[in-house]
């Protein structure tokens, strides 16, 4: 699978603090920037005073900061928080990942849900939700880091589509490298948890992949074992 690029120009910072999830306090080149969090989910556990972090750079003069916060060092794993990046190296990876695809098409309404993405087979039409993964502990990756009932939505939405006699894929793209295993973060949202859990039994494929993170691009790499 190849690498998608998604940023030209980068440079690295040191995080200071984040006072909303849109807009973060970071040291570059000695002087404290605002930037933007492309990744509205709570990273608490990696956006902490000092960690590293990877910007993009914008060339665009109208922009409040020119600076986008997209990846972050969390001691030796460089983790891309880019809540854009999944689908991009999804639809890259797609047509690897499934046998025979003839067709990948992005943002696909099904009912009252849109789905990332409608693959279409000589066989199939398969449907692929993609949630990004950026929560790792022990080498064990979750998700969500937050309640999503959207989440839920769309895992319902994927159960739908195997009763039309379709196939659906919920596919959770590991934004890093050395995690051994995914599962359903249970604690921080249990409901999730039993969705994930229901669309399984009822034909819903759980697909985890790990990713070739790079400070200017992201591959989707090797599955990872799905621990329901």
């Amino acid at each position: 699978m190849k690498q998608v690029l998604l940023y030209k120009n980068v440079t690295e910072g040191i995080f200071l603090s984040r006072p909303n999830r849109f807009i973060a306090h970071v040291l570059v080149n000695g002087k404290e920037e605002i930037c933007h969090v492309k990744n509205t989910g709570r990273c608490r556990e990696l956006l902490l005073p000092g960690a590293k972090v990877t910007l993009s750079v914008s060339d665009n003069p109208s922009r409040k900061t020119k600076y986008d916060l997209v990846a972050v060092w969390k001691g030796d794993t460089y983790i891309n928080m880019d809540s854009q990046a999944p689908n991009h190296a999804a639809g890259e990876a797609l047509w690897h990942l499934i046998p025979g695809a003839k067709q990948v098409k992005g943002e696909v309404t099904h009912g009252e849900s849109r789905l990332d993405f409608c693959v279409e087979t000589d066989e199939d039409t398969w449907f692929v939700e993609v949630k990004g993964v950026t929560l790792e502990k022990d080498g064990h990756a979750l998700f969500p880091d937050a309640p999503t009932e959207r989440g839920i939505k769309h895992l319902n939405t994927l159960i739908r589509c195997v009763e039309e006699g379709n196939r659906a894929t919920a596919l959770f793209v590991i934004q890093m490298k050395g995690v051994h295993s995914f599962s359903p973060n249970d604690t921080m949202h249990p409901a999730f948890g039993d969705a994930l859990r229901e669309a399984a039994a009822n034909g819903v494929e759980i697909w985890a992949y790990d990713c070739r993170v790079t400070e200017t691009g992201m591959e989707i790499d090797q599955p990872v074992q799905v621990k329901l």
